[in-house]
């Protein structure tokens, strides 16, 4: 398989962010980690290989990021509004950093595929959301689309275009409700351990009252929140690409 690396200074994070690929050829899809996690972390877990086919055969080629969750919702020394700021610069980074560089890995501007398991759902998710002119798959599994939580009830305007939830809600550009509904959006959640369905009902909702087309998997007892169930999910769907 090949792999390859590659770090740059951002200075939308004011730090170096790395960046794993792999594979040679195929649809791109973007992935995120869990809260915490690096752009090893699905190496580390066991997802590279459990794909390995996927990428080998040129169906897919991987671009794992890394995560900013220690600068964002998870930096809670910091005042909620710089969370939500550091939130709004990683969207930048991603739209306008990473995207960019898998279109120039690519050789061309081709349809790019989130992916994303707990934290990272909701960076596929939000990601396709807000970008879908980009974006046009997405697999966002055991996810949180409120992050409400991590804002010590502090609220404004960069929280709330990062929290689906809430500008799903609000949305009324109808070329990005035609966009998004264009795409192929799979929420994924179940009944196994650890995992709390009901985060995904509530998206699943949300997208409904927009008359957003999307997918709602319901994986019952093979749904859990934990890296084999999403691996299992993943090569899934994977096969029907």
């Amino acid at each position: 398989m090949q792999r390859e690396s590659h770090q740059w200074h951002t200075g939308r994070l004011g730090r170096d962010m790395g960046l794993r690929v792999y594979g040679h050829w195929g649809m791109p899809v973007l992935a995120f980690p869990t809260s915490g996690g690096d752009q090893w972390e699905m190496e580390g877990q066991g997802m590279v290989a459990a794909l390995a086919e996927f990428i080998d055969g040129g169906r897919i080629k991987l671009f794992c990021v890394g995560s900013n969750g220690d600068q964002s919702f998870y930096n809670k020394g910091a005042h909620p509004h710089h969370r939500s700021w550091m939130q709004r610069q990683w969207d930048e980074y991603v739209r306008w950093e990473v995207i960019p560089f898998i279109h120039a890995h690519c050789n061309g501007l081709p349809a790019i595929a989130t992916m994303g398991a707990s934290l990272g759902a909701y960076h596929a998710a939000n990601t396709l959301f807000k970008h879908p002119d980009a974006v046009r798959v997405c697999f966002a599994m055991s996810g949180l689309y409120d992050l409400r939580s991590f804002m010590d009830g502090f609220h404004d305007d960069n929280f709330y275009f990062n929290n689906p939830i809430d500008y799903i809600g609000g949305m009324t550009d109808s070329w990005q409700i035609g966009q998004i509904s264009s795409a192929s959006v799979h929420i994924a959640t179940g009944t196994g351990p650890w995992e709390h369905p009901s985060k995904s009902y509530d998206l699943s909702r949300a997208l409904d009252h927009k008359g957003i087309s999307h997918h709602l998997d319901d994986w019952g007892p093979l749904g859990g929140h934990d890296w084999p169930y999403w691996k299992h999910q993943m090569r899934e769907y994977l096969k029907g690409l």
